[in-house]
């Protein structure tokens, strides 16, 4: 998490920077600031000052950062934040706290963006009072966005999100899927499918959106599936995302599963994957042919590449050598010089 910490005072500036040495203690990248025109350079030497009013400087940097703390006074946060403001799964987490570290404020962001937890550890670093407003929290309600991001799950609706919440605060149940076996006990309200009538509305935890266990269902993705691809040399990026595509359209796995892509390192320089990989922000890894060989199981051979590679398989031997002990979901798939096959890694969630 890269922080931006704002000052507004001499007093406020002392605070920040024990924020800032608190955070950068706990391994975060924290970055002060100050808008404050009477504090001499050689105080705030480790800060950036602002030159800008700090509603200019909050409108070039509120995506730049994953989290804001203000050091002063919220309603100089609200009206610095107000027009920059978009929604939940994007906006930064914003975090307020009074110049004498007495309370450390969430104010924007609290589940997605952090910002619960972001006034949790300010509040730790310079002994102040936590103040967290969200209603889960507050009612100890099984938060469905909370559950996501500590588990790297994607979120497909945050309309279902909202009123999965606001069902759970009612005191009402909620259905629960998963195609993976899960660490520790169902939150209270959570019903697994298929114990008792089934709840209209429900969570998925899949990398699949080929069923739907509820009437209504929230999808969580996981990012586990690695796609292993194999093309001629010099396939553009084009034909490559449309491959994948098509495979993807076949088992209903939204881009949102991909965690990332694996070949032979003969196309470790391809152009095409690389630009397919860039565009879809997925890391690329690849493996010697003596590495693909070695790996044991029964995969779909070809002659022609056995003698161009010096291995039978590409792309479902990378997908699954990559996956770290998975399973192939999706054998080679063929067309206009790709071949694409996607592999699952072992994964639980943890509640």
């Amino acid at each position: 998490m890269e922080i931006a910490v704002i000052s507004f005072s001499r007093r406020g500036l002392a605070l920040g920077q024990r924020l800032l040495a608190g955070l950068r203690e706990k391994g975060w990248q924290a970055h002060a600031f100050a808008k404050c025109k009477s504090v001499e350079n050689e105080f705030i030497q480790s800060c950036h000052p602002i030159e800008e009013s700090i509603g200019e400087w909050t409108g070039k940097h509120f995506s730049k950062f994953d989290a804001l703390i203000f050091v002063g006074a919220c309603g100089i946060a609200v009206r610095s934040i107000a027009p920059y403001v978009k929604k939940k799964t994007t906006d930064p987490a914003v975090v307020v706290v009074d110049e004498r570290g007495v309370f450390s404020i969430s104010l924007l962001s609290g589940h997605i963006g952090g910002g619960n937890d972001l006034a949790q550890t300010a509040a730790e670093i310079i002994g102040a009072q936590p103040v967290v407003t969200t209603a889960t929290d507050l009612n100890q309600v099984f938060a469905v966005d909370v559950f996501a991001k500590q588990n790297g799950c994607s979120i497909s609706d945050m309309k279902y999100a909202k009123e999965i919440s606001a069902q759970l605060l009612e005191g009402k149940t909620i259905g629960f899927s998963s195609d993976f076996p899960w660490k520790g006990e169902l939150p209270a309200g959570l019903v697994p499918k298929g114990q008792g009538k089934n709840p209209k509305l429900g969570i998925a935890l899949t990398a699949s959106l080929k069923e739907r266990p509820f009437l209504h269902t929230l999808y969580l993705i996981p990012k586990v599936i690695t796609v292993g691809i194999g093309c001629r040399k010099g396939t553009s990026v084009e034909k490559i995302t449309k491959a994948v595509s098509e495979a993807r359209a076949r088992l209903q796995i939204p881009q949102e599963a991909l965690v990332q892509a694996a070949s032979i390192d003969l196309k470790k320089e391809e152009p095409g994957i690389i630009e397919y990989c860039r565009r879809q922000n997925l890391p690329y890894v690849t493996f010697s042919a003596e590495e693909l060989r070695a790996l044991e199981g029964e995969f779909t051979p070809s002659s022609f590449v056995k003698s161009v590679a010096g291995v039978d398989n590409v792309c479902e031997r990378s997908a699954l050598l990559a996956s770290g002990g998975g399973r192939l979901i999706l054998r080679k798939t063929a067309g206009d010089g790709v071949t694409v096959a996607f592999a699952i890694k072992e994964w639980s969630p943890a509640f």
